[in-house]
């Protein structure tokens, strides 16, 4: 009997045992509450009760972020400081890259004869003289003398970045975002041989690599415009020819044309070329000359400055490959006047000769030749632009030139400007308009002459 007794409270304290074990397995498959699941299926009762007591409370704001610590001061002094200049954006910075290409078919005259006492020890360029009248009489009523920047400029118009450095790298970069901003592939470099400047400035032959180097961060291409200098002739001009492939041909940014037959070759500008006699350019430029170039490896395309109708045969004769205008404003000279360039292209085409018209924005060239007010063209808020635009695009051109970036001296340029008014000037300005207004029509004049050009290929 106490054997029995004993089996039926060991089978009771059994099955109370087994009720109490299935109940606390019970309660561990409880789902835990939200924000404590990741402390696992067995959280403490006590971290339950406060979940269930900040749920009922608005939840406490984040933590501030920890302070940044401090720079070591060694990376400190290593990094490099900002350039100290004028210009907006930095020397050497990643440039944007719009999403826009640039045009190949587009040419833009670009000077490099600006300078500063900062980087120069001088204006240079932005003190031009005032061109005496070659008529004593005419030239007495006028006045003589030099510009006294900074607020007194040899210009019409005062430049956004003020009156700068071509040596400033910022400038350089400054320059390279406009030209592609406004669509621009091909830059014609104003250029005159080692230690050689026109007679207001300073020889900056030098800049050249930093040229190409800054045009090819921006998809840029570079071409030379070989100005005229004391002495040069055919001779020279095969030695500059041979100076510049050889120096800077390989460089990625340089610029090449490529022929109806299929050549790439480099291509040149030659500006006042009238001033040498054609048969000296003969020697030089066609196969049978005495010093020849042709199918050489300073073969090139040569492009002749057409001012007088009478140059056309002077240009046949000297062996050029092509022609160009210059000159903004219209009617000036015959080449310059867009109502003769159906005929100038028509003449190009019979003789397969590149015909090259120069559009320009406007001309005032009397803050240097202040006699030359009746060859001043008004830039009429950008309609004398678009209307020699739409002049160079009736006669279907291969390339189009621009007259130009920046030849502030004539106010041709397409650069920013900016209102400026000091107590002896009123500068002009593009207003109504904003400073970048003619990089913007220009920008959208490309995309116009792209689109028209596959049009005439179909």
């Amino acid at each position: 009997m106490v054997r029995l007794r004993r089996r039926a409270g060991l089978a009771l304290f059994l099955c109370a045992l087994f009720v109490f074990g299935t109940l606390m397995a019970l309660r561990t498959l409880k789902p835990a509450p939200d924000g404590f699941a990741r402390a696992g299926p067995a959280a403490p009762a006590a971290l339950e009760q406060q979940q269930q007591q900040q749920q009922q409370q608005p939840p406490p704001p984040p933590p501030p972020p920890p302070p940044p610590e401090p720079e070591p001061r060694a990376a400190r002094e290593a990094a490099p400081s900002p350039p100290q200049n004028s210009g907006p954006g930095a020397a050497g910075a990643p440039p944007p890259q719009p999403p826009q290409p640039v045009s190949a078919a587009l040419h833009a005259f670009y000077y490099t004869w600006y300078g500063t006492p900062r980087l120069d020890r001088r204006f240079v360029h932005w003190d031009h003289v005032m061109v005496p009248h070659w008529d004593p009489k005419i030239s007495a009523s006028y006045p003589k003398g030099r510009h006294s920047p900074p607020e007194d400029l040899a210009a019409s118009f005062y430049p956004a970045l003020g009156p700068y450095s071509s040596r400033d790298p910022a400038v350089l970069e400054d320059h390279m975002r406009q030209l592609r901003a406004a669509a621009i592939g091909v830059i014609v470099l104003s250029w005159y041989p080692p230690g050689v400047a026109d007679d207001n400035g300073e020889p900056s032959e030098s800049l050249v690599p930093f040229i190409l180097d800054a045009a090819q961060r921006y998809a840029i291409q570079v071409t030379f415009h070989i100005q005229p200098y004391k002495g040069r002739d055919d001779n020279t001009l095969h030695s500059n020819v041979k100076y510049i492939l050889d120096k800077y041909g390989t460089h990625k940014a340089f610029y090449r044309y490529k022929t109806s037959t299929g050549r790439n070759l480099p291509l040149f500008y030659i500006y006042d070329s009238y001033l040498t006699p054609p048969e000296a350019w003969a020697n030089l430029l066609t196969p049978l000359g005495s010093h020849s170039l042709r199918n050489t490896p300073y073969d090139a395309v040569f492009i002749a400055l057409l001012v007088e109708e009478g140059h056309k045969q002077e240009i046949l004769t000297a062996g050029y490959d092509g022609v160009y205008t210059y000159f903004a404003s219209n009617g000036f000279s015959y080449g310059s006047s867009h109502q003769n360039w159906k005929a100038i292209k028509a003449f190009c085409d019979a003789n397969n000769l590149l015909f090259i018209p120069s559009v320009g924005p406007g001309y005032i060239d009397t803050s240097i030749r202040p006699w030359n007010n009746h060859n001043t063209r008004n830039r009429v808020n950008g309609k004398y632009y678009e209307t020699a635009l739409q002049a160079a695009l009736m006669v279907r051109p291969e390339i189009v030139s621009i007259t130009s970036f920046n030849e502030w001296h004539e106010g041709t340029q397409i650069e920013k400007a900016v209102p400026k008014k000091t107590a002896t000037r009123l500068y002009l300005d593009y207003s109504p308009h904003q400073p970048d207004m003619y990089l913007e029509l220009t920008r959208r004049w490309a995309e116009q002459y792209s689109k028209e050009k596959e049009q005439w290929l179909m």
